[in-house]
């Protein structure tokens, strides 16, 4: 169970502590199974397990914590840790104390210091992931082989791209999730996202030329209902589900097939597709609208981080350059 494990080693009851503390953190424990995505409850699981062994090295109580501590956590996490690491830390530790009916200790002027000590030493930018953009994702895709496992890659990629999935979204895909249309081209539905974790789902559009990469594999692979993509053994054996780790994995190996180099197959990551897209779009000129709506995203925040370079060739500079004869 996803928090059982760092709540279980924050911190031994001490003599004469009220009981209630681990009573209603064991209640949350227990109430709150389900109530978050697999990557969050992942993270808490982390988060906090780093919590306790940091507090437990120091001999600080771990849970309920003193503002003190969480901001001397920050101040040490800062020196190694990426600053959205941190931040994610801060929120871990937010969930747990919220539990215990303690929301005020990471909201205290302390702990906002620490963060604002770290944002100031180190930035609050976040580095981004490469962005798989189309003459991109036609190489990869043009050097795939004759295997199986080529055929399943190349339907994965081509999917991620047209319908701007992350890595969870890629992975859940169910075989009748994919409608093709009459004219060839299709929709997928989109069960259950980051944004989406009651599973109400949306619809993404997939091109023909897609559908036909995916029909590919569904017929060579011989699925017929169940999980789209899968992992694929020696011998062509196809398993059951792949871990969303795989994605980034299977990009890096197509980019290493295509003879690309390391400092490009390293920046590529689960999310990469989605971005990539999101970078044609904004160059290609198509409205902000358009673009939240392929990529189901609420706000044009993302969309302008992803595409924040491009964005910077149609600012009032760029174009006053344009005007006077400047490039």
């Amino acid at each position: 169970m996803f928090l059982d494990s760092p709540f279980n080693a924050l911190e031994e009851p001490e003599a004469g502590r009220e009981p209630a503390l681990e009573d209603r953190l064991g209640q949350f424990v227990s109430t709150a199974r389900g109530a978050f995505s697999d990557s969050t409850e992942r993270a808490l699981r982390s988060d906090l397990a780093n919590y306790a062994e940091w507090c437990a090295e120091r001999g600080e109580t771990a849970l309920p914590a003193s503002p003190e501590t969480v901001a001397a956590f920050v101040d040490a996490m800062a020196e190694t840790r990426a600053p959205a690491t941190v931040r994610r830390y801060v929120t871990s530790l937010g969930i747990a104390h919220r539990a215990l009916g303690l929301e005020r200790t990471v909201r205290d002027p302390l702990v906002r210091l620490a963060l604002k000590r770290m944002h100031r030493k180190k930035g609050r930018r976040q580095e981004q992931a490469m962005g798989l953009t189309w003459p991109l994702r036609q190489r990869l895709l043009a050097v795939a082989g004759d295997a199986l496992i080529d055929d399943r890659n190349r339907a994965m990629l081509a999917v991620a791209y047209d319908g701007m999935l992350r890595r969870s979204e890629l992975v859940s895909l169910q075989v009748a999730d994919l409608l093709e249309e009459v004219q060839g081209d299709g929709s997928l539905l989109v069960r259950r996202s980051k944004t989406d974790c009651e599973g109400r789902g949306e619809i993404a559009w997939v091109s023909a030329d897609t559908v036909g990469l995916v029909r590919a594999w569904i017929e060579r692979s011989g699925i017929c209902d169940g999980l789209l993509f899968r992992s694929v053994a020696k011998g062509d054996r196809v398993g059951e589900r792949l871990d969303p780790c795989q994605v980034p994995r299977i990009f890096k190996a197509m980019a290493r097939a295509a003879g690309l180099p390391e400092s490009v197959v390293s920046g590529l990551s689960g999310h990469s597709a989605r971005v990539g897209a999101a970078q044609d779009m904004v160059a290609a000129g198509i409205e902000m609208p358009a673009i939240l709506q392929a990529g189901r995203w609420k706000s044009a925040g993302m969309v302008n981080r992803y595409g924040e370079r491009l964005l910077a060739r149609r600012s009032g500079a760029a174009q006053l350059a344009r005007i006077q004869g400047r490039h």
